[in-house]
């Protein structure tokens, strides 16, 4: 078979990506592998340049964003599988060619949903979401080292973030009783850490809010009760338009926000939530939920209020905010799956 006829039969191509060396499997429609090739990243566009177009699989790994969009360029259909839905597929010892089938047999599954591929506008904003985070679990750990070497010593302090940094200088300077010189030295270097930290969040942060005051589909999302700017941002980040969901429960499943099912013999067993997928976005949306479940006199002013109360005299607290976390994320979705802003009178209504 020539390199022409071969390239005309080619149905399916999965790539197993590396970081400078490709493997690539082609299947033909009825599944018969036709193409068994490894190149260099210089050399993938042009060897598929000259394929004719053709399902192109790949898994959802670093990098992979940026080949799927070169690809979706010229013409292919590009679906990036999460690695967990190609395993089942993978036959024998792993290797990179039998990866790679694994791909291409996972990716023409009907039924397998694939990643939505992200722009280079979602992938800054990610990246500022993932330093972020980064730099605020630094501060987490400084702040809690201070905890500790203050509790060795004999000095408790208040939990909460505004006590310890209100608390430190008095204890600093007052407390050389217990506090040795070595140790209050220590101690002030750990806050000039924790002072650095906050500056670079407080840096990070801007940047963040200053691209989502650009991005329509933040700022409707911002209307939402519980939906600030870092979950706004973070959650366009993610998915996008939502496209990739088709209503808002198929997104808080995705989020890990219902709960998780055991269910056998036509008994429906339902535990603790499932939580799956993006567990940053997630754990965002928990935390505003939390922070509403706070100001019970400002809920009058939400659509979902009185549904709200109503659940506060049936639900824990821990449940309940859960599943105003559901709620907060299918509200959102819809926001920003139907590019409209938020309507109160319209979530009472459906509520």
């Amino acid at each position: 078979m020539t390199q022409q006829t071969t390239a005309e039969t080619i149905a399916t191509i999965g790539i197993d990506l590396g970081n400078t060396t490709f493997h690539l499997i082609g299947m033909d429609a009825r599944g018969r592998i036709v193409l068994r090739r490894k190149v260099s990243r210089g050399q993938l566009l042009p060897c598929l340049a000259n394929v004719p177009v053709c399902l192109i699989g790949m898994e959802a790994c670093a990098g992979a964003h940026h080949v799927g969009r070169q690809l979706a360029a010229l013409g292919h259909d590009v679906r990036l599988l999460p690695a967990q839905y190609v395993k089942p597929f993978l036959k024998g010892h792993k290797n990179d060619y039998r990866d790679a089938e694994a791909i291409a047999e996972a990716a023409q599954r009907p039924t397998m949903r694939p990643v939505p591929l992200k722009s280079a506008e979602q992938l800054d904003l990610q990246a500022l979401h993932r330093v972020r985070s980064r730099l605020v679990g630094q501060r987490t750990a400084v702040i809690n080292q201070i905890r500790g070497f203050l509790l060795e010593c004999g000095i408790p302090v208040r939990q909460g973030l505004a006590g310890l940094r209100e608390a430190l200088p008095t204890l600093l300077s007052h407390r050389t009783d217990v506090l040795s010189p070595r140790m209050i030295h220590l101690i002030e270097d750990l806050a000039g850490d924790w002072h650095r930290l906050d500056e670079r969040i407080d840096a990070i942060t801007g940047d963040i809010t200053a691209l989502a005051r650009q991005e329509g589909g933040c700022q409707r999302l911002m209307g939402i009760p519980g939906v600030g700017v870092i979950t706004a941002s973070a959650m366009v980040a993610a998915i996008g338009t939502g496209a990739a969901f088709t209503k808002g429960r198929d997104f808080a499943a995705w989020l890990g926000l219902v709960p998780k099912q055991i269910s056998t013999g036509g008994r429906t067993i339902l535990g603790g939530l499932s939580k799956r997928g993006n567990r940053y976005l997630r754990t965002l949306f928990v935390s505003g939920a939390q922070v509403l479940l706070q100001h019970p006199g400002h809920w009058h002013g939400h659509g979902f209020g009185r549904w709200l109360a109503a659940a506060r005299a049936r639900l824990h607290r821990n449940v309940l905010a859960a599943a105003l976390a559901n709620k907060l994320a299918r509200i959102a979705w819809s926001v920003l799956s139907h590019a409209n802003g938020y309507d109160p009178e319209f979530a009472a209504r459906t509520a």
